[in-house]
């Protein structure tokens, strides 16, 4: 099953939806199989290491360091991956309203890590975005 293309049509059904749950990033070394027991939602593989994304009570319990607390917002609908502008459109409205934004594309979906603090206005300015104010696309 193939996703949506269309950039009016992917802002207009966007339905974007905030997780409970607090997450973190933390770089570890060595390979990803190594640390599947601690369940990331995501890995990234870098030349100076290994990204995990974690639940913070996770790395907590791993004793791990990491930087800002962040929330999920996941984007509800099947995004292509060849899709141009969505992320450009989500990051230009979060830009505008001053909530830094890290995006994560899956296959099916399109999801925005943001500051905890800032979760609940970011999730505002997105759904405003879908329903067509401040649109810029």
């Amino acid at each position: 099953m193939s996703g949506e293309t269309d950039l009016q049509r992917l802002l207009s059904e966007m339905k974007p939806t905030l997780g409970e749950a607090e997450y973190v990033y933390c770089t570890v070394e060595g390979d990803a199989a190594s640390w599947l027991a601690l369940e990331p939602i995501g890995t990234f593989r870098e030349a100076e290491g290994l990204t995990l994304i974690l639940e913070r009570s996770t790395a907590d319990a791993a004793g791990f360091s990491y930087g800002p607390v962040l929330r999920l917002i996941t984007l509800g609908v099947h995004s292509a991956l060849e899709a141009v502008g969505l992320t450009a459109a989500v990051s230009a409205a979060l830009t505008r309203a001053k909530i830094s934004a890290n995006v994560v594309a899956a296959f099916y979906h399109d999801h925005i890590f943001v500051p905890a603090a800032d979760a609940e206005r970011a999730l505002r300015v997105l759904r405003e975005l879908s329903s067509g104010d401040n649109r810029t696309a």
